[in-house]
């Protein structure tokens, strides 16, 4: 992010931003920062966490109707929501609202979870000789649906291939999308699956390496597009 991230204090709308792990981290860099999310939880969390630092605002709404005006932010954050909205039409409407309220030049970035998550994680844990575990894999990878069947799964969401996501943003209005692999290969490690470990520096090195090949960018966990306004 720090790659692209215009200088503090520029204004940052962290949209899904749960208990502001993402908003903590760049209002303590000197960013004016606002996190919206739709579960009152997660936005009592977060004021929690604005309380205790650098402030920030955190409040409650939908990433489909922002609370800003026309071209008023700097940077949109769109670090969740895209794999928590199943409709395309509405994944749509996310990114159309977020080019809305961006400033000509503004940043977007926009997360998603690649499509062969559950079969990558499924096939490093073991679990595919589970029925249940290998039905909601075979629907994730020939649908992007992942409908959770089994225990300790992820949530329903929606995964994408990298083409997909860069599809959306462009249709979105923005142009000169730049795709990457976040966490790449490595991340696929049992104990790093099951938190057990904290990754190493080479790790680190085998993402940048292979971030922007697209023969490799889908064997990390999640995808990031990066486009301005």
């Amino acid at each position: 992010m720090s790659r692209v991230l215009p200088p503090p204090p520029a204004t940052v709308y962290d949209v899904g931003g749960g208990p502001g792990v993402y908003a903590r981290w760049l209002a303590d860099l000197g960013y004016d920062v606002t996190l919206i999310d739709p579960y009152p939880l997660q936005v009592e969390q977060a004021a929690a966490e604005a309380a205790r630092g650098v402030a920030f605002t955190a409040l409650e709404g939908d990433a489909r109707s922002l609370p800003a005006k026309d071209g008023s932010v700097d940077v949109v954050l769109l670090l969740g929501p895209l794999y928590h909205l199943i409709e395309h039409a509405d994944r749509l409407l996310a990114l159309a609202e977020a080019r809305r309220v961006l400033r000509p030049g503004g940043v977007l970035a926009a997360a998603a979870i690649t499509r062969h998550a559950s079969l990558l994680e499924s096939v490093f844990l073991g679990r595919l000789e589970d029925p249940g575990c290998q039905r909601v894999v075979d629907r994730a990878v020939a649908t992007g649906h992942h409908e959770p069947r089994i225990k300790d799964g992820f949530t329903r969401a929606y995964f994408h291939r990298p083409e997909e996501l860069h599809d959306e943003v462009v249709a979105a209005g923005f142009g000169d999308v730049d795709m990457l692999g976040v966490e790449g290969p490595a991340c696929w490690r049992p104990e790093l699956i099951g938190r057990q470990a904290q990754p190493v520096p080479w790790m680190f090195e085998v993402a940048e390496l292979c971030e922007r090949d697209p023969l490799m960018i889908g064997m990390s966990a999640h995808l990031l597009a990066l486009a301005r306004r």
